[in-house]
């Protein structure tokens, strides 16, 4: 007869991954604010890891406030993404995306300087231009949740818009 885990030994035995939470925040013009970390190529929403024992919402308000200097209470949840282990990392990452709302435009964006370079307020179709394709992908996805009133899925609808990939 096999030996049963412990509770320890089995939630330990499951797979994990890493979860990172940002915010889509807009100004008066409609323009998607951007961020550009001094460690990558390319550009990005504010936002980042979610600390362990954060919940998704309360990362990404830690994450605006620390890089930019924004405290903003995340609105609706606008995009889920999951994208898999590759390269160096070896777990998959769930990405929450939440409403930060609109921002007057002369509000004050300070930034985390040991982090970040620059911050600027670009079309939406700038924004995506910037990043890396899996973090584009969101832009979009962020845009119909904001005009549908309802969260995206990023994975069904990448699976629904390239089928063999799904």
């Amino acid at each position: 007869m096999p030996s049963l885990l412990s509770q320890a030994d089995w939630y330990a035995s499951l797979p994990t991954v890493y979860v990172s939470a940002g915010m889509v925040i807009t100004d008066a013009a409609d323009r998607m604010l951007i961020v550009k970390p001094n460690y990558r190529a390319h550009w990005s929403l504010p936002g980042g890891i979610v600390e362990d024992g954060e919940a998704p919402h309360q990362g990404a308000a830690r994450e605006v406030a620390e890089e930019v200097g924004l405290a903003l209470t995340p609105g609706d949840l606008l995009v889920v993404d999951w994208v898999a282990a590759e390269g160096t990392r070896p777990r998959a990452v769930i990405s929450y995306l939440f409403d930060g709302g609109t921002v007057d435009g002369d509000v004050p964006i300070r930034l985390q300087e040991e982090e970040l370079d620059d911050a600027q307020f670009v079309r939406w179709a700038e924004a995506e231009a910037r990043m890396p394709a899996h973090t584009a992908a969101r832009v979009p996805a962020a845009r119909q949740a904001r005009l549908q009133g309802r969260t995206v899925y990023l994975p069904a609808l990448r699976a629904a818009l390239d089928p063999g990939r799904g």
